[in-house]
């Protein structure tokens, strides 16, 4: 039996109960989010967490899941575009302030989370690693969505801007400190190519483009044309390159 535990608590940074599940007893944490408008119960309701069964029972990996808002931000079409990129903020907030100390708390590894998701759960897993590369080990974002355009439009502003990797990435310094500090973690960014990811293809794209300009070295993975936008595909890119991520096997990319 994998152990499972659920921590709620009241966010200071949200304002909100949120919760949290933890699977496994030890290993490398690794803090995972859900697909659009989800909750933390989303890995487990989608097999993935039984997909890790492995890794969670032999300790190898400890899992964090989490709560989105992304009813209240990304997906809220009918709000106020400043609540709803301030909500976003929050909510990145939350992750650092909070679910980041309960991590480290909880686990005893003394490592750094890997950080993980599929679907609107990539770009979230994408924002808090490009933002704070030094608090993680690595990424693996899995059908992400990274335009901040199919969620607003032309609406730009501050809060949206710090949670749009393709626009800050796009504008950093070639000397800043945080390119350094990816090239020395492992980033892997996958999509396939099959129903539903013909967006998720071209925005990947435009993403490699960056790191290619900025010389960070990440691995962006095309899956072929029969990998659809779904869990079961995202289960075996979950265990092909977790592997990789952990250390187990070298990069064949």
């Amino acid at each position: 039996m994998i152990k499972q535990e659920q921590f709620t608590w009241h966010s200071e940074q949200l304002d909100k109960d949120m919760t949290v599940r933890v699977y496994g007893k030890k290993g490398v944490p690794m803090l995972a989010f859900p697909m659009a408008n989800c909750m933390s119960d989303d890995w487990e309701k989608h097999g993935m967490v039984d997909n890790l069964k492995e890794y969670l029972e032999d300790g190898r990996v400890q899992l964090f899941t989490v709560d989105s808002v992304d009813t209240e931000s990304w997906s809220c079409e009918n709000g106020i575009d400043s609540w709803r990129t301030a909500r976003q903020e929050s909510y990145y907030q939350y992750i650092i302030e909070e679910v980041l100390p309960f991590i480290k708390k909880k686990n005893r590894s003394k490592k750094l989370p890997i950080v993980t998701g599929t679907n609107l759960g990539a770009n979230e897993a994408a924002i808090v690693f490009l933002r704070r590369p030094d608090l993680f080990q690595a990424v693996m974002a899995f059908s992400g969505l990274y335009d901040v355009r199919f969620f607003f439009d032309d609406y730009m502003d501050s809060n949206l801007y710090d949670n749009a990797p393709e626009r800050f990435l796009e504008n950093m310094a070639p000397d800043h400190p945080y390119i350094k500090m990816y090239n020395d973690k492992k980033m892997v960014f996958c999509v396939g190519q099959g129903a539903q990811e013909f967006d998720g293809v071209r925005t990947l794209r435009d993403l490699e483009r960056i790191f290619i300009k900025k010389s960070i070295n990440a691995w962006c993975d095309y899956w072929g044309f029969d990998v659809n936008h779904d869990w079961s595909w995202w289960s075996k890119q979950m265990i092909y390159f977790l592997p990789y991520v952990l250390g187990d096997k070298q990069s064949v990319h």
